[in-house]
């Protein structure tokens, strides 16, 4: 049996967190999800909470990034995964307001597995989540995140 990993969502915005989580439990999914306001409490979870070699709970099966975040954004946040042996394989989807050719190419130079700008309409954004969730959490297999 398939292990449910949680799904992380690294996001300083209150309601895009809220259509987020929405959307994500409209998919009916059983994943626990997890919420960190800014970067810096994103890569402090995966440092502490679902650290492989000394785990409270199994690794993310899904990173859903921001890129503007206070303290720490979304770039450096991708870039510290993909340097960090343990998190380099982790799948992380970029969800932003910018679609701005530099944007997307940095983030996907820097090893984004998919950027997805935000919807503006309530139901494609609802709708774009759901199947992020879906695809990410219960039908992609990813790689064990070791130490």
């Amino acid at each position: 049996m398939k292990t449910l990993r949680p799904i992380l969502i690294a996001d300083d915005n209150p309601a895009d967190v809220e259509l987020m989580t929405a959307a994500l439990r409209a998919m009916k999914l059983a994943n626990e999800i997890v919420v960190a306001r800014d970067g810096d409490e994103a890569l402090d979870y995966l440092r502490t909470h679902a650290k492989p070699d000394s785990r409270v709970q199994p690794p993310p099966g899904v990173l859903l990034l921001d890129l503007k975040m206070p303290r720490v954004d979304g770039f450096a946040v991708l870039r510290a995964l993909r340097a960090d042996p343990v998190w380099r394989h982790l799948p992380v989807v970029v969800l932003s307001s910018s679609g701005q050719e530099r944007d997307i190419a940095a983030c996907y130079e820097s090893g984004t597995n998919a950027y997805v700008v935000k919807p503006v309409d309530f139901q494609e954004f609802i709708q774009a989540v759901g199947q992020l969730g879906r695809f990410w959490a219960a039908i992609n297999q990813p790689v064990e995140c070791t130490s």
